[in-house]
C-alpha cells in the first residue's frame, strides 16, 4: 500500500500537466481547475455538497468521472477535446521507466525557486517567458511537489505496483485512445511487450502483470492516506451516532488494510492493542457517561489523559482534556478531585492549553468549541459586576438574544446539520421548536404541528445514540401526559437544560392535578440539584415563581409573596426580562389573593406590552386573567360599599370583559381547554351580573360544551 500515490493521482497529475501546457482555453480553465481541486481538497464527508458542476467531493477520481468532466470541453487544438489530450498524455506513459521519467519532469510545471532563478541569472541564462508555471504554494503546486516527493520515497516494488495499478486504471480507455490515434502502435499494457513481439496472453506478460484485463477490484491501489480518511469518516460516524460498524464494512476495511504494509494508526479502532490503550479508555469513559456512571467516566478519562501524555498522543490528549473541561462545567462537584490534582489547572489555563494545542494539531472542531467556551467565560466575567452603567448595554444584548438564538439555530440546522454530532443536531432542533421564525415560540404559541414537523425532520435511522431521547410536545391530556412524563423521568438526562425543563413540565402537570405536596417536593429536589458555582439564574427564578404559585393556590399567599418578590428582585438585578415578567405575574396572583385589586391592575397593566413581546401565550393568558379578576374585584368593592358609582362599576366590568376575550384567545392558541372553560364561565357570570340573561345562557352553553370536550379527552 502506497503512503500517498495512487493511479487516480497520476491521472490528476497528467491533467495538471496538460493545463500547464497552455492547451486548455480560457472558457474551460475554470471547469478543469475546479474539477481538480474538488478531488485534491474535498470537504468533510458529512458537509460535502456537490459542486456547481455536479461533482461530489471525494478523495479518489475514477476514469469515468474524468471522461464525463473533460469530454464535453474543447481544447485549443482544433478537433480535439480536453479528454483527447488527456488520453494522449496518460498513454504516453508506456512503461515503468516512462512513469519514473514523468515524475522527474513534473517539477517543470512548478515556478522556479528564488535560488534557481539566481543560479540561472549568474549562469547568463535568459528567464523563460510565455510558459505557464504553478505557484509552489498553490493547491496544484503543493499537490505536484507532494506527489513528486512521495514517488522518490517509494521502494522499487512499490513503484512497480503503482505502475501496474495505473495500467489497469487506464485500461478502459484503450479503445477510445486507439480509435483517435490509429497511427500509434500501442499495446494495452507495456511498450516493452510490443518491442518483444508479445501480447498480454504471453507467459512473460502473465508473470509480470497477471490477468490485467479482469474486472475484479484490487485494494492494493488504495493509499494509506485514503484509508486514513475512510477510517476517520467511519470513526466520526461511530462517535456521532453511537452505532456499530456493519460486519460487511468491517470485513472490507480489514481486507483493504491487510493488502498493504504501511498501516494507519486508526486501524486500532478495529483491532486495539496496548499502544492505543488510551483510545479504549476514552471510548469507555464516553460510554460510562452515556449510562450515567459519571464517577467511573471521570476515572477512566483521567487514566486516558495519563497514557496519552506518556505516549505523546496529542490528538487523544486534546480530546480528553476538552471532554474533562466541558464535563466539569456540567458536573462541577464530580470534577473537584481532578482540579485538586492540577491536571486541568484553573479554567482560564485549561482553555489556553486547549486553544494552543488545537492550533498545533489543526483540530479545528476543538478550537471552535474552545473559543466559544472562552467567549462565554469572558462574558460571564464582564456581566458579574452588576453596575448601573452597564444596564443599557446589557439590556440591548438581552433584547436581541431571542432573535440571535433563533438565527443561530436555523443556520446550524440548514448549513451544518450533516457534519455535526447528532446530539448537537437534536438539541438545535429542540431549541428551534421553542424559538420559531421571527421570534415566535412554537410551543408557547400552540404551533405544535410546526414543532412536530421539525422534530420529525430527523430521520429515524439517526436515533442510534444510546442517550438519544425523543422530546415530544407534551399535551394537556392527563393520561398521555402522565405516561410520557414517567417515561422521561426514567431517563437520567445528562443535559442540565433538559432536566430542568422536564422538572418544570412535571411541576405544571402536578399543579393542574392539585397535587401541591408532590409539586413542592419536586421543586425542592430540583433546587438542590442546582450547582452553586455555575448555576443559571433562569431556573432559579422559574422555581421561585412556581413555588409562589403553589402557596397561593394552597391558601398561603403570605409565603408566596416573599418568594415572588425574591424572584422579581433576582430577575431585575440580572436583567432577565422574561423571568421578571413571569415573577411579576406570579406576584400579581399572590396580591390578588390578598385582595389588593388596584395594585394588581396597575402592576400587570404596566407590563402587558412586554409580556406580549415574549410571545408566551400561557404567560399572556395568566396576565389577562389577573386583570379580569382585578377589575371585577374593584367593581365588586364599589358595589359592596353601596356608593353611587354605577358608571365606574360598569367601566370596570367592561374592562374585565375585554380582558376575558384576550385571555380566551391566548388559551385557545395553546389549546388549553381548562383555561378556556374558566374564561367562558367567568364571562357567563359577568353577563349574568350585568343582567344580560340571553348572552349569559349562550356562554354557559359554550362552557358546558367545552367542559364535555375536556371531560371526554382532556384533563
Amino acid at each position: 500500500m502506497s503512503r500517498y500515490l495512487t493511479p487516480s493521482k497520476v491521472a490528476l497529475l497528467s491533467l495538471i500537466s496538460i493545463y500547464t501546457e497552455g492547451v486548455v482555453p480560457n472558457s474551460s480553465a475554470i471547469h478543469v481547475l475546479s474539477f481538480v481541486v474538488s478531488y485534491l481538497s474535498p470537504l468533510g464527508a458529512g458537509d460535502a455538497p456537490s459542486s456547481s458542476d455536479g461533482w461530489p467531493a471525494q478523495y479518489s477520481v475514477s476514469i469515468e468521472d474524468l471522461e464525463k468532466a473533460l469530454k464535453v470541453h474543447p481544447s485549443s487544438i482544433p478537433g480535439r477535446s480536453i479528454w483527447d489530450l488527456f488520453l494522449r498524455k496518460i498513454w504516453s506513459i508506456d512503461s515503468c521507466d516512462a512513469l519514473e521519467l514523468f515524475f522527474t519532469e513534473i517539477s517543470t510545471t512548478l515556478a522556479k525557486t528564488r535560488e534557481e532563478r539566481i543560479r540561472e541569472r549568474d549562469a547568463g541564462l535568459a528567464p523563460e517567458s510565455g510558459c505557464m508555471r504553478l505557484a509552489r504554494c498553490s493547491p496544484l503546486g503543493a499537490f505536484v511537489r507532494r506527489a513528486q516527493l512521495e514517488f522518490t520515497r517509494l521502494q522499487f516494488h512499490d513503484s512497480v505496483k503503482l505502475w501496474k495499478g495505473f495500467v489497469k486504471y487506464r485500461l478502459p480507455t484503450y479503445r477510445a485512445w486507439a480509435r483517435r490515434n490509429p497511427s500509434d502502435e500501442q499495446v494495452p499494457v507495456d511498450i516493452n511487450l510490443l518491442e518483444l513481439g508479445l501480447d498480454t496472453s504471453s507467459h512473460l506478460a502473465q508473470v509480470a502483470y497477471g490477468n490485467i484485463e479482469d474486472n475484479e477490484e484490487d485494494d492494493c491501489y488504495v493509499s494509506t492516506k485514503e484509508v486514513e480518511r475512510l477510517l476517520e469518516f467511519q470513526i466520526g460516524e461511530l462517535q456521532r451516532f453511537g452505532g456499530r460498524v456493519p460486519e460487511e464494512l468491517k470485513a472490507q476495511l480489514k481486507r483493504i488494510i491487510a493488502s498493504g504494509v504501511t498501516l494507519p494508526d486508526l486501524i486500532h479502532y478495529l483491532s486495539r492493542d496496548k499502544g492505543t490503550y488510551q483510545y479504549a479508555l476514552l471510548n469507555l469513559a464516553i460510554l460510562q457517561a452515556d449510562f450515567g456512571c459519571y464517577e467511573e467516566a471521570v476515572s477512566a478519562m483521567q487514566e486516558a489523559v495519563s497514557i496519552a501524555r506518556e505516549s505523546h498522543d496529542m490528538n487523544c490528549l486534546n480530546f480528553c482534556m476538552s471532554w474533562l473541561y466541558h464535563f466539569g462545567k456540567a458536573f462541577p462537584e464530580l470534577i473537584t478531585e481532578v482540579e485538586n490534582t492540577g491536571m486541568l489547572g484553573n479554567e482560564k489555563e485549561g482553555l489556553s492549553f486547549l486553544k494552543a494545542k488545537a492550533k498545533e494539531t489543526e483540530m479545528w472542531g476543538l478550537l471552535s468549541t474552545t473559543l466559544l467556551s472562552e467567549a462565554k467565560l469572558e462574558l460571564q466575567n464582564v456581566l458579574q459586576p452588576s453596575t448601573g452603567y452597564m444596564f443599557r448595554a446589557n439590556l440591548a444584548f438581552t433584547s436581541g438574544i431571542t432573535h440571535l438564538a433563533w438565527l443561530s439555530s436555523e443556520t446550524f440546522r440548514h448549513c451544518y446539520r450533516s457534519s455535526a454530532p447528532f446530539e448537537d443536531h437534536l438539541k438545535s432542533t429542540f431549541r428551534s421548536c421553542q424559538l420559531a421564525a421571527h421570534i415566535i415560540k412554537l410551543a408557547q404559541q400552540g404551533r405544535y404541528n410546526e414543532a412536530s414537523a421539525q422534530m420529525a425532520d430527523m430521520s429515524l435511522e439517526r436515533f442510534q445514540s444510546l442517550k438519544t431521547v425523543e422530546l415530544p410536545i407534551l399535551s394537556d391530556d392527563r393520561e398521555s401526559a402522565s405516561q410520557l412524563l414517567s417515561q422521561l423521568r426514567a431517563i437520567d438526562l445528562p443535559d442540565s437544560d433538559l432536566s430542568f425543563l422536564l422538572s418544570f413540565i412535571t411541576v405544571e402537570h402536578l399543579i393542574r392535578q392539585a397535587d401541591y405536596a408532590q409539586a413542592l417536593e419536586l421543586i425542592e429536589k430540583t433546587a438542590q440539584s442546582i450547582h452553586q458555582d455555575n448555576f443559571d439564574i433562569q431556573p432559579q427564578v422559574k422555581l421561585l415563581c412556581l413555588k409562589a404559585r403553589i402557596f397561593e393556590k394552597m391558601g398561603q399567599p403570605q409565603r408566596g409573596f416573599s418568594l415572588a418578590m425574591r424572584a422579581a428582585s433576582i430577575a431585575y438585578r440580572s436583567r432577565l426580562l422574561p423571568g421578571l415578567w413571569e415573577a411579576i405575574v406570579a406576584l400579581g396572583g399572590v396580591l390578588l389573593s390578598l385582595k389588593e385589586f388596584e395594585a394588581v391592575a396597575k402592576m400587570v397593566e404596566s407590563i402587558m406590552p412586554q409580556v406580549l413581546e415574549t410571545s408566551d401565550c400561557d404567560l399572556a393568558a395568566s396576565a389577562y386573567s389577573l386583570l379580569v379578576d382585578a377589575n371585577m374585584g374593584i367593581a365588586g368593592r364599589l358595589w359592596s360599599e353601596g356608593k353611587d358609582n354605577g358608571p365606574a362599576k360598569k367601566e370596570y366590568m367592561n374592562r374585565a370583559l375585554g380582558y376575558l376575550d384576550s385571555a380566551y384567545e391566548q388559551y385557545e392558541e395553546i389549546e388549553d381547554l381548562r383555561g378556556q372553560c374558566e374564561m367562558m364561565a367567568k364571562k357567563a357570570t359577568v353577563m349574568h351580573l350585568t343582567g344580560d340573561s340571553v348572552l349569559a345562557n349562550d356562554y354557559a352553553a359554550k362552557y358546558l360544551d367545552l367542559r364535555k370536550q375536556k371531560t371526554s379527552s382532556w384533563i
